[in-house]
């Protein structure tokens, strides 16, 4: 019999010796799409190994205030942002640093505040740090906010020389749905995600903000490490495009990566009620929203009947690689295990997630995803940040008050 990291469309729909056993099997299938089941056949365990993996969590730091995103410095130390605006070091030992001063303001409400970091590509010798930030406005924009990168040079506890290298347009009211994960590019360009701030309302989809390319909401940009803007970034028809613009027709990604093979993005979204997504993010292409998602409206009942458009994005859009119905996962930071750390999971993807409080392994070719586990599953809480150290091992990172960062050993 087929277990449970099969097609549940297989196992529900093969032959089988009795009706107790269609029952039993039908009830499994429900079992499965409520905890997270891909209803594009994804939910799998590559390589055979079984469910619920033997993997320890070693605690590294604890005590962090609502972390969004870290990286690894050359001397081994983590540089952690914390939403309220501040960023601290954190050592293998345990050890928290102070904050770092002279930071730019940020809009810390909601979703908002300081969010994602990145060194260059070429750090320590171009050692400029990058991060982004809700960025409050100022004077006519006051009580609004939007998506912003800055970079500066850390000195001890001192960030220096700081430079605004992108602001969204136009910022709005709100403090949801800013995004924004960094990743550079093998040529060194800066992908950015950014979310629609929830402009757009899956009752009643228009094509008034992630579908306008006058405007950055539910875009991807790529733009060089000054804030220039590569010269082969796509070309849209009309006129009207924003400069910088990759893709459009995103909902809140917070999870990007580049595919080590390809050298391509990756991307993992929030959908709706249901329809979280991961995509391989093109230049030019649309991903749908708020037209087409496996999602449904919020408050409708879950099922097949709600999905946003119906649900399939083809052929007007791009499909997604994987997604999660009927409930949502709300991925966040993801990252490709490139070490030899954990035998037989060479090149899986690790997501991981807030609402299902999970780290998710997903096995990937070079534009597909063809299976995912669900790891930790409720032992950590909702998890914000995963990154791979310099050391093979994994890193996850906890979100919200007295946070943790812990490596995953195997």
């Amino acid at each position: 019999m087929a277990n449970r990291f099969s097609r549940c469309s297989d196992v529900c729909a093969g032959p089988h010796p009795s009706w107790l056993a269609r029952i039993w099997l039908a009830l499994w299938c429900l079992i499965l799409s409520a905890c997270g089941g891909s209803g594009d056949g994804t939910a799998g365990n590559p390589g055979g190994t079984p469910s619920g993996t033997s993997i320890k969590t070693v605690l590294i730091a604890q005590g962090l205030s609502s972390p969004w995103g870290m990286v690894f410095m050359p001397d081994g130390r983590l540089l952690v942002t914390e939403k309220a605006g501040t960023m601290r070091l954190v050592s293998m030992n345990g050890q928290v640093s102070g904050a770092i001063t002279g930071l730019p303001p940020v809009a810390n409400a909601g979703q908002g505040g300081l969010l994602d970091v990145q060194l260059d590509p070429d750090y320590p010798s171009t050692p400029w740090i990058y991060w982004s930030y809700a960025e409050p406005g100022v004077n006519a924009e006051a009580g609004l906010a939007g998506t912003a990168v800055a970079r500066g040079r850390l000195t001890e506890l001192i960030m220096g020389n700081i430079q605004v290298i992108f602001q969204q347009r136009p910022k709005v009211a709100g403090g949801n749905h800013f995004g924004s994960r960094l990743a550079f590019a093998r040529d060194k360009t800066l992908f950015i995600t950014l979310g629609e701030r929830m402009q757009d309302d899956p009752a009643n989809p228009g094509v008034d903000n992630a579908q306008n390319l006058a405007k950055h909401l539910g875009k991807i940009v790529r733009i060089n490490r000054d804030g220039g803007i590569p010269g082969d970034n796509p070309v849209f028809g009309g006129g009207l495009a924003l400069p910088g613009i990759w893709s459009l027709g995103h909902r809140n990604v917070q999870g990007a990566a580049i595919h080590p093979v390809t050298g391509e993005l990756w991307a993992s979204e929030h959908g709706p009620q249901g329809g979280d997504e991961i995509n391989l993010v093109r230049a030019g292409r649309n991903y749908g929203w708020p037209l087409r998602s496996y999602g449904c409206p919020y408050g409708a009942t879950p099922g097949e009947a709600c999905r946003v458009g119906g649900g399939v994005h083809a052929p007007s859009f791009e499909e997604p690689l994987s997604y999660w119905v009927p409930t949502s996962t709300a991925p966040s930071g993801m990252a490709f295990n490139t070490g030899a750390r954990y035998p037989g999971w060479e090149g899986n993807l690790f997501v991981g997630s807030l609402a299902g409080q999970t780290l998710w392994r997903l096995s990937v070719d070079n534009e597909h995803v063809l299976a995912r586990e669900a790891l930790l599953s409720n032992v950590i809480g909702r998890i914000r940040d995963v990154v791979l150290g310099p050391d093979g091992w994994l890193y996850v990172m906890t979100d919200g008050d007295n946070a943790r960062i812990y490596r995953i050993e195997r």
